[in-house]
């Protein structure tokens, strides 16, 4: 049996490609939606991929099975689980016409890959629909399983969050409804041999969960002696108080991806091939395009072309772009060359496909040189805006966790986490003069670039609320004695 954890370290995703070295066959599950790189390490261990995987309708990546399946003849396995309006609705729709080889799952139901049987536990909680697989190496002699498939059920110190139906797609009433569910498939998690090995699908930095580890793996011994909510799967009230409490604001672009998904991935004739632009170029493609500038923030604020967005090429890539950038709208990426075909791939990933356009650093220096047209933003230290700010002359914006603003926060601000901005700019007055804070600067940059495009007047507050707090400026603090 070959085992191979496939991980994507912007988008905190696993995939797993899993195969008989016997039968040379493989399988793929939870793969994202550039699948030649799947296709490609499979061959390189001697294997054919002849079949596609995954535990549940994901919400923050296109999955690849779709794609996959009309590039290659593979059989698909998905869940038929979960309710009527969390169905994989886009099974019987091949592009040229008929079905796709599809297999759907229910509780208990196995197949074979080889010599390596799969078998399907249903997981709901995170989402209605959500199995998971237990992994036996019958060709190898076993006859027990070697590991569970977690999917986004059980991570690393963390559960699959119960409340992304109604925080993210807006399916009143589903968090609690699903918190019980999840209650439930944590009981069961407890009842599996303490030796499986856990293999989730995400790691830390996902919004898919509050505190997942960094580990790749785990076991579920160590899952029931450390991670907080499985512990608590013996007391209703107190696990289901967890895991509704303290979740992150979903990015936007997770309802898009939740909804693509059900529906049917838009599938890609090829990768985006950008089109390499030239100092002279730049400004007929302005109002065409929105610009990703994956600069420095120094660089950015000084000097951006006119309703660029700030997204460094970091762990922040493609989240912000997936929350600032709306469905259908053209990209160019000023980036430097070396990243331009893995910022390509990102994007695509999170369904942005019109890539359009590539400006390297060089390019924009001689374009700025030659008095191109740019902006800036405004940034300043907290000795330079305390007074009017505590007089209440200065409208404030606070773009951390909801859960960060109550632990402490600047009297009279107004908090939207800044992956919610684009769902809530009605609540600001546009062309409105606003300090944006987070936590250090670093979050508030990526909103102070957006509200610019968007029309307001922002000022991004250097060092954020730490530089304020540590300046000794008031704070208010809704959670009673809780940390800053």
């Amino acid at each position: 049996m070959l085992f191979r954890q496939i991980y994507d370290d912007r988008l905190a995703q696993a995939a797993y490609l899993i195969g008989c070295q016997r039968t040379g066959e493989a399988i793929i599950i939870d793969p994202e939606r550039d699948v030649d790189r799947y296709i490609n390490e499979a061959r390189r261990h001697g294997l054919r991929l002849i079949a596609s995987a995954e535990t549940h309708i994901h919400a923050d990546f296109l999955a690849g099975s779709r794609q996959l399946a009309e590039m290659t003849e593979v059989t698909l396995y998905v869940s038929d689980c979960g309710d009527a309006d969390w169905k994989y609705g886009w099974l019987e729709s091949r592009l040229n016409g008929g079905k796709y080889d599809a297999v759907r799952l229910r509780h208990g139901d196995t197949f074979r890959i080889g010599g390596i049987e799969f078998r399907v536990l249903h997981t709901p909680g995170h989402t209605p629909e959500h199995i998971s697989f237990l992994v036996t190496d019958r060709g190898g002699g076993a006859g027990e399983p070697m590991g569970l498939l977690s999917g986004d059920f059980v991570f690393v110190g963390d559960t699959g969050r119960p409340d992304l139906l109604e925080s993210a797609v807006r399916v009143i009433g589903a968090q609690e409804a699903s918190a019980k569910q999840l209650l439930i498939s944590a009981r069961q998690f407890t009842t599996l041999p303490e030796y499986l090995q856990v293999w989730p699908a995400h790691g830390a930095g996902s919004a898919c969960g509050k505190a997942l580890g960094a580990v790749p793996q785990t076991t579920v011994g160590y899952e029931k002696r450390f991670n907080p909510a499985i512990r608590l799967a013996g007391d209703d009230a107190a696990f289901l108080d967890y895991v509704l409490s303290g979740q992150p604001e979903p990015p936007m672009y997770f309802a898009r991806m939740k909804t693509l998904n059900r529906d049917g991935a838009p599938v890609l004739a090829a990768l985006p091939r950008p089109q390499v632009l030239t100092p002279r170029d730049i400004q007929d493609w302005l109002t065409d395009a929105v610009v990703l500038d994956t600069r420095p923030w120094r660089a950015f604020r000084q000097a951006h072309l006119p309703g660029a967005l700030f997204t460094p090429f970091d762990s922040s890539f493609p989240t912000i772009p997936g929350c600032y950038v709306e469905p259908g709208q053209r990209i160019v990426l000023l980036i430097d060359e070396r990243h331009l075909d893995e910022a390509v791939r990102l994007l695509v990933r999170i369904g942005i496909d019109d890539v359009v356009g590539f400006i390297s650093t060089e390019v924009f220096e001689e374009y700025h040189r030659t008095a191109g047209q740019v902006e800036s933003i405004d940034e300043v230290e907290v000795a330079d805006v305390a007074a009017k700010v505590n007089a209440g002359h200065t409208p404030v914006l606070d773009v951390r966790r909801l859960v960060e603003h109550d632990e402490g926060h600047i009297a009279g601000s107004q908090n939207i986490a800044h992956t919610r901005l684009m769902a809530r700019l009605a609540e600001l007055t546009r062309g409105a003069e606003l300090l944006v804070h987070c936590r250090s600067g670093v979050r508030s940059s990526y909103a102070c670039a957006y509200l610019k495009r968007q029309g307001f007047k922002p000022t991004n507050l250097a060092g954020g609320f730490l530089a304020w707090d540590q300046a000794g400026q008031p704070v208010e603090r809704t959670s009673a004695g809780a940390a800053v």
